[in-house]
């Protein structure tokens, strides 16, 4: 049995596409910003946009996530109010909002943060190389002792 809502219940927070179509905003709002873009706006690194929109409190909508089970749950990502956005990127240039130093990207120790990260997955991926030439080397010399 279909179920309808209640007339007198309040609204959802569900926010409705506002360029979908059939919408009755087609057309009337910009599209949210990505991670890419508000990253680029605000000088933060993608992994702390979420929590620091919600220091500057920026609406966010959140999508993925869906659990794929043994397998772990699938990327998440996250779309920013632009009205929002453009006010909280003027928010954290003038240091009203209280962010670590770290998850910026226009600070000596976000850069070093951020360089360290690219360090740590060189120096990984390194390591899998040897290893792997490693492994070549020893089925060679095995084949050609025989």
């Amino acid at each position: 049995m279909p179920r309808t809502p209640d007339p007198g219940a309040p609204e959802s927070d569900h926010e409705e596409d506002p360029g979908a179509p059939g919408s009755d905003h087609e057309g009337d709002e910009e599209p949210w910003l990505g991670s890419d873009e508000v990253s680029e706006l605000w000088q933060v690194r993608k992994h702390w946009l979420p929590s620091v929109a919600s220091l500057a409190g920026v609406r966010s909508r959140e999508f993925g996530g869906e659990s794929r089970g043994t397998y772990g749950a699938a990327p998440t990502f996250h779309h920013y109010h632009p009205e929002d956005a453009r006010r909280a990127a003027s928010t954290l240039a003038e240091g009203r909002v209280e962010i670590p130093s770290t998850w910026r990207l226009d600070t000596p120790a976000g850069r070093l943060v951020e360089k360290g990260s690219l360090f740590v997955f060189r120096l990984g991926c390194l390591v899998v190389v040897a290893m792997l030439l490693g492994m070549v080397w020893l089925l060679v010399h095995a084949l050609a002792s025989s």
